[in-house]
Order: C-alpha cells, then structure tokens, then sequence
C-alpha cells in the first residue's frame, strides 16, 4: 500500500480520504480496497520515513485535515519502485508443498487435494466474472480482472498437470 499511495501523490497533494477514492475509482471493485484506518496508518509511516510531508489544513465547520506530499525522498522511492521488476515465477508455492508432503504424512489424498484447490480456483473464476460484469465501465478492473482470469487458467491447466503426473503408472 505504501507506494501506491507514493504513486497517488506524484499527482498532487491530497488528503486520506481523497486518495482512498481515488484508488476505489481507479481499481474499482476487483481490488481489495483497504479501510481508512489502512491508508492514514500507512500516510503516518511515509511521513515517520520522510518520503512525504503532511500539513494540517483548517477547516470552518469540519475538523482540521492533514493534506500530504511528496517530498524528494518520496520521489525517488517512487522512481525506484518504477524501475524495478516485479516478483520472479512462484516456486515457492504453498499448494505444490502440501501436495508433495501429503503422502509423507497419510493425512491427505494427493487427487482430493487437487480437486479441492481446482474447486477453489473455479469458484474464484466465477467470483470474479460476476466483479467484471458489476464493474463493466472501468477499464483499469477489467485489466485486473483478465489477468487474475488468466493466472487461474495457467493454474488450473497446472493442476490437471500434476494430477495427469500423479495417476501414470510408474
């Protein structure tokens, strides 16, 4: 959430509020949105780490509100955050761990796990085509949307993978 928020400020100073909008309206419903509470929690710890600055603005009838900006340090995380790559392929992945333990243990069926998980996956697939139906009119959810689809399609095609491996007689 943190460089987000770097991200949101680069457009211009704003307050908690105003940048908890503005993520709703840019991702819309397929995003897990965080609360509030999240996002000044988090506006505190960029402000602690000098990567923004906030100022107290005076309001007539409402209580005050802390408007915040990035300060050059913010700038340069943000750079920084651009340039980057994103994560590597999963290796490291929970289910492959019970899959491959669960014989080890005779606690769980190898086949029942995958057509637990490939249930899941599928439920999933539907969840998030009722989301893209809701939030038609925003082209940034439906990128999010297609791409969560297809992540859930290589991983199913993975799980018929491993339960095609799992069955052949060795």
């Amino acid at each position: 959430m943190r460089l987000p928020l770097l991200a949101l400020l680069a457009h211009g100073p704003a307050h908690g509020y105003e940048l908890k909008r503005d993520l709703e309206q840019l991702l819309g419903a397929a995003y897990p949105q965080p609360n509030i509470g999240q996002i000044y929690v988090t506006l505190g710890r960029l402000e602690k780490s000098g990567l923004i600055e906030g100022e107290e603005v005076e309001q007539s009838s409402r209580p005050n509100k802390k408007i915040y900006q990035l300060t050059d340090a913010g700038q340069e995380a943000l750079q920084a955050w651009f340039e980057a790559t994103s994560e590597e392929p999963r290796v490291r992945d929970e289910f492959f761990m019970k899959l491959v333990l669960a014989p080890r243990t005779g606690l769980a069926d190898q086949i029942a796990l995958i057509n637990r998980q490939r249930r899941h996956y599928l439920n999933t697939m539907r969840h998030l085509s009722r989301t893209a139906a809701e939030d038609r009119d925003n082209r940034i959810s439906q990128l999010l949307i297609e791409g969560a689809m297809l992540h859930l399609q290589a991983d199913l095609d993975w799980l018929e993978r491993c339960q095609e491996e799992l069955e052949r007689p060795e």
